[in-house]
């Protein structure tokens, strides 16, 4: 059973009432045609994640839910502030086992496939931050025996009546509060000046958010008595004038020493919702120690949650929405716009090559129009290691693997710092950012904002000109997730540029690869459309130009793209000379997805040619390929491809298992 849901909370008292609630609802509910949505509401601070996260765990424990329980930040997905539902579906559907080549293209169509996959589920799922009924809507899981428990700042009311249960939270009691206090602080000064005690509880307003504050800060001045730390706070309040919970985030920030004051001005700044240690040492200019301590010093003052630390590669950590509005205003107060300028453009620097060498890593060395740009002086890269250097297949897989993983999370800050590129006329960087974000769409397709980073980054080779290699590469790498999407008249329209632009450029090789890719990329519209005679042509002219280079890799690649162009257009024997050229030098140059494709390709020619104990082997080659690299589009169509060979030769029971395993396949992908 997935169980994907946030850390408990160290320390939590009362909401008694909200989660009887809770459970209650539960028992009662008797739709089978919704699930139930248990609408948790309340303002920054209250506490509002962590008791969905304790209902979650108590329905797991009192209920059975035998398909688990997740967890989405709707706020990890929002770019400006808008969601993008699509990405979230799609995370939603990687956590129901559903491989991420299997992922349907349009948004409507990945819709239908998460309610396949959830029809009939039982499971929990935990939606964070919302901010409509809209956004919460289309994740809802197509069971009435799952239960959905959403947090947002103010209540949903568009949720369609009796379909959710409100459970709006209000500050706590000063009983309440009181307790959390202790239970925070564990010191003797609270029994031996109650009286303090509850000024403190009263200047926290019953948030949890900032009683925690609070009891760091009384933490911290364990030498002085109680009613002198409780004196200055008051005395600092009404100076500032500054009511509720921003009093304690001030108070807080007072005592941060310089760095840690710094870094927390420049947070908001960063691009996207989240940062990592390195980022914050780029954005920040300080030293790594520096800045080590400085997150912990803010950890330490609870202006920085670092619980989440250590669940991704990345280490991600992010500011909550009330301290990132919090230390926006101090910075608004205490930093130039020349200071932030600064740090923003060196941060964009560090950022873009990380991308780059995540993108090396990943995708192996391959034809790149911005070379990676020079390191930090006293800013080290990230965690990431380089494959070409481990000494045996397991280390460089696994690097390999890291550094897509890399990409995947840093998705949302490389398309933020796309677009603080891009406003701030860095064409160099915003075209290099394209690149990466490319490759990574190349395993995670159909993301919104990925067409937007490769429409500003042809718009950046436009507006900065004079380099007629960025404006072939990026029209072509435009070109490619808008024919996936089936708007051919503007992929045409990319195609047409970049063949242009073709004729600006020298005779170098890194020019000359760009030509052939062009008229690669011309060739797969063109099968995009149906037009197969006409793609091979352009295939067989891309080959051309890479034999001249030379450039074997691309030799092998356009032989491959006329194999199935041939096979398409039914000259079965050219495919299948071709498809066996490119099969044994992908094996060769160990291209572990392309060896798999390509057996699968040359499979299909032979058994169109009769020969279908070869085919048979092909098959089974690919195959095995297929389910190494968790592939389950390949492993689905070519159990189907076996199921067809096996009839065809009388074995009925062997073609009812592949039919069986392919239909297993695709019902745990949600495609049926």
């Amino acid at each position: 059973m997935r169980v994907e849901l946030p850390p408990e909370p160290v320390y939590f008292v009362n909401r008694d009432d909200e989660r009887e609630r809770a459970l209650r609802a539960v028992t009662e509910w008797r739709s089978r045609s919704r699930p139930l949505v248990l609408a948790v509401s309340g303002a920054g601070g209250l506490g509002k994640t962590e008791l969905a996260g304790l209902i979650a765990r108590t329905l797991l424990g009192q209920h059975s839910f035998p398909d688990g329980a997740l967890s989405v930040d709707l706020d990890d997905f929002r770019a400006d502030g808008v969601l993008d539902p699509g990405d979230v579906l799609t995370q939603l559907l990687g956590s129901l086992d559903v491989a991420q080549d299997q992922v349907q293209r349009s948004y409507a169509a990945r819709c239908r496939q998460y309610w396949n996959r959830t029809a009939g589920a039982k499971l929990v799922l935990l939606l964070d931050n919302a901010r409509y009924a809209s956004e919460v809507v289309p994740l809802l899981p197509a069971s009435g025996v799952s239960v959905v428990i959403v947090t947002s700042h103010g209540p949903l009311h568009d949720l369609e009546a009796g379909a959710a249960v409100d459970l709006a939270l209000a500050p706590l009691e000063e009983r309440a509060a009181t307790e959390l206090l202790e239970l925070i602080v564990r010191d003797h000064r609270l029994a031996a000046d109650p009286e303090a005690v509850r000024s403190v509880v009263r200047l926290c307003d019953g948030l949890p958010a900032a009683l925690h504050v609070a009891g760091r800060w009384v933490r911290t001045h364990r030498l002085r008595p109680l009613a002198r730390v409780v004196s200055d706070l008051r005395a600092e309040l009404d100076e500032k004038g500054v009511s509720g919970v921003e009093h304690v985030w001030d108070m807080a920030y007072e005592d941060l020493s310089r760095p840690a004051a710094l870094l927390y001005r420049l947070l908001p700044h960063h691009p996207g919702e989240t940062f990592t240690l390195h980022s914050a040492t780029a954005l920040s200019g300080l030293d790594p120690e520096a800045c080590q301590d400085a997150l912990e010093e803010l950890d330490r003052a609870g202006l920085l949650d670092l619980r989440l630390l250590a669940l991704t590669v990345a280490g991600q950590m992010r500011l909550p929405g009330p301290q990132r509005g919090h230390a926006l205003r101090r910075s608004r107060r205490e930093t130039s716009d020349e200071k932030v300028a600064e740090a923003q453009v060196r941060l964009v620097r560090w950022l873009v090559r990380q991308a780059q060498l995540a993108d090396r890593y990943a995708a192996g060395r391959r034809l790149t129009v911005v070379p990676i740009l020079d390191s930090l002086p006293g800013v080290p890269d990230g965690p990431l290691e380089d494959p070409e250097v481990a000494e045996d297949a397991a280390t460089r897989a696994a690097r390999a693997e890291r550094a897509a993983r890399w990409l995947d999370e840093e998705r949302h800050v490389l398309f933020a710092c796309s677009r603080l590129a891009h406003a701030r006329g860095m064409d160099t960087e915003t075209v290099a950012l394209s690149e990466p974000v490319w490759t990574h769409a190349l395993d995670h397709p159909h993301q919104s904002e990925v067409v937007e980073v490769l429409r500003r980054a042809v718009d950046s080779a436009v507006r900065y000109g004079g380099n007629a290699g960025w404006l072939v590469r990026t029209r072509c790498q435009l070109a490619r997730p808008l024919w996936e999407s089936e708007e051919l008249a503007a992929a045409q329209e990319q195609i047409d540029g970049a063949m242009s632009a073709l004729e600006l450029l020298g005779d170098s090789e890194r020019d000359r690869k760009l030509a052939a890719s062009a008229i690669e990329h011309r060739g797969m519209l063109k099968g995009a459309r149906g037009e197969w005679s006409s793609a091979l042509a352009d295939f067989a002219g891309a080959r051309d130009l890479h034999r001249a280079i030379p450039n074997p890799y691309g030799v092998l690649l356009q032989t491959y793209r006329m194999g199935e162009a041939s096979a398409k257009t039914g000259d079965l024997d050219a495919a299948r000379l071709l498809l066996s050229e490119a099969y044994a030098g992908f094996v060769a140059q160990g291209r572990e997805r392309l060896i798999g494709r390509s057996a699968f390709a040359l499979a299909g020619v032979l058994h169109r040619l009769g020969r279908s104990g070869d085919a048979r082997e092909l098959y089974e080659q690919s195959l095995g390929r297929a389910d190494r690299r968790r592939s389950g589009f390949d492993a689905a169509r070519v159990h189907d491809a076996l199921a067809e060979l096996d009839a065809g030769d009388g074995h009925l029971v062997e073609a009812e298992e592949h039919r069986m395993a392919a239909r297993a396949l695709r019902q745990r992908n949600g495609l049926i």
